[in-house]
Formats: C-alpha cells, structure tokens, sequence
C-alpha cells in the first residue's frame, strides 16, 4: 500500500488546518491507521490512530481536545482535523498503517508510512 499525505502548511496560531492521506494498493477498510509527527532534532511521536471502522480512536495527551481523526474507506482516506495550532505543533506530519485492525500509539506497531507533510505555525 502507498500513502500520500498531504494538506500541510503556513497557519498562524489559534488557526486550522485539514491533512488528508490517501492509500492506494490495497484496501484499507481492515487497517487501523494513524498519524505521527517528527519536529526538527526531536524524535518521531504519536498523533493519534483510528481503528479500521472508525469507531474507536487514540489520541496523544496534547492531540486530545484540539485534533480529530477521522476516516473514509470508501474514499481510502483518513484525515487529521487540526484547531487552535499552537507554534510547538510545527512537524512535519506522517500517515501510517498498520495490517492490524486496531488502532495503537507504538510507532513499530505500523507497516506502511507515507511521505509526510510540512505544518508550520507562526506565533
């Protein structure tokens, strides 16, 4: 399965900003996914994940609140619904899935990866 992320860029903070990430290859409809994002010189870190139906949902203690994540398998695309950015969420954001149904924060947990897409947020 191939993933492409996209959907980043410029916001101020306090703003909004949609990221899409499509699959193709494969369905996705048994495959929980998720979304990770890597600030410049810090580690990779858990966004949040969604399980293949979307039913069930894990976020991260700051995505909590101020992120959604959401899916469409008819679509083959999962989305990251972001408000009130602050300048500390500035990443670059990944996509991932995993051959699993249920969703996890464990970044070894997940077998594919898209490209990332760039968020910056100026204060």
């Amino acid at each position: 399965v191939q993933l492409q992320a996209s959907g980043g860029g410029l916001v101020q903070a306090g703003g909004s900003l949609r990221l899409s990430c499509k699959a193709s290859g494969r369905t996705i409809s048994t495959s929980a996914m998720g979304w990770f994002r890597q600030a410049p010189g810090k580690e990779r870190e858990f966004v949040a994940s969604i399980s293949n139906g979307g039913r069930t949902t894990v976020y991260a203690d700051f995505s909590q609140g101020r992120f959604t994540i959401s899916r469409d398998n008819a679509k083959s695309t999962q989305y990251l619904q972001m408000s009130s950015l602050k300048p500390e969420d500035t990443a670059v954001y990944y996509c991932a899935l995993r051959s699993s149904f249920v969703p996890t924060h464990r970044i070894d947990d997940y077998d594919s990866w898209g490209q990332g897409t760039k968020v910056t947020v100026s204060s």
